[in-house]
């Protein structure tokens, strides 16, 4: 009896350990560290519209700051009558 009392005691005590541990992993893998050999990339693609970018709200700044920018790839203008548009494979203008 006390040899299953003792095993039991192990396997809460594991547990909670690793629980514990667990639990503080996720915690510092959600913190994120930006570099500062990073800092000039960020910088460079703020103020290069033709670097390729995925993100939305930067893609939105380099269209009213130069009136082109690389979305996912995908190059994007401004016309004179400030409509946001794309040329197609064959050289076709197709607005947004």
């Amino acid at each position: 009896m006390s040899k299953i009392l003792s095993i039991l005691i192990l396997l809460v005590v594991f547990f909670v350990l690793l629980f514990v541990f667990l639990k503080r992993n996720n915690k510092s893998a959600k913190i994120t560290k930006v570099s500062s050999l990073s800092i000039p990339f960020i910088k460079e693609l703020k103020s290069n519209p033709d670097i390729s970018t995925d993100n939305w709200n930067l893609h939105k700044v380099r269209l009213e700051k130069f009136r082109r920018s690389q979305y996912k790839g995908l190059t994007f203008f401004v016309s004179p009558e400030n409509r946001i548009y794309y040329l197609s494979e064959k050289g076709h203008k197709i607005y947004c």
